[in-house]
């Protein structure tokens, strides 16, 4: 059964049960936007607001959802919103940078649990952290969550062009930085 199936399934559930059915939802798509928001936000704590934030939101709006989009990019967008809340809140009350923090993270205890990889992955990580907010995340979405340009217009509100140049750009500074490490 495909993604798509599955969400129709959802969504019917949710228009004839709608607790069981967001229970569902939660439980389908709990991890997978958890990454989503921890590599924007960076920090575990930040994550979890932003995942217990992006549920309220999608559950007071469950019934404004339209199905004009998938429920993937729906909830998505959400997070993505979320993530972008607490970054920009951050920013406001802080003299520290999302950069900043990207560095510190990358060296840290929590940084080397959470890079549970090889020394390439942790390289790749490391170069991910110090782009620009922008980037960082049209590259998470198409690297991580091989998400299409399409869905990530939806989510983000920009055109597919600069979602391209976004990447492109990204993956260029990305490839500098691996090749100078």
């Amino acid at each position: 059964m495909s993604n798509f199936d599955q969400d129709n399934d959802l969504i019917r559930l949710l228009q004839n049960d709608v607790s069981k059915g967001f229970n569902l939802v939660v439980e389908k798509y709990s991890s997978r936007l958890y990454w989503h928001i921890r590599r924007l936000v960076i920090l575990h704590e930040d994550a979890d607001d932003a995942l217990q934030n992006t549920f309220l939101n999608a559950w007071k709006n469950i019934d404004e959802f339209q199905n004009k989009s998938s429920l993937y990019t729906w909830l998505y967008a959400i997070a993505t919103n979320e993530s972008l809340s607490i970054i920009n809140k951050r920013k406001r009350n802080s003299a520290v940078s999302l950069e900043d923090i990207g560095s510190y993270f990358a060296g840290s205890a929590e940084g080397n649990s959470w890079f549970d990889g090889n020394e390439a992955e942790v390289k790749l990580q490391n170069a991910i952290l110090s782009l620009p907010e922008k980037q960082r995340i049209v590259f998470n979405l198409k690297y991580y969550e091989e998400m299409n340009y399409r869905e990530m217009s939806k989510i983000l509100r920009t055109s597919e062009g600069a979602l391209k140049a976004s990447y492109h750009h990204a993956v260029k500074k990305i490839e500098k930085m691996l090749g100078d490490g």
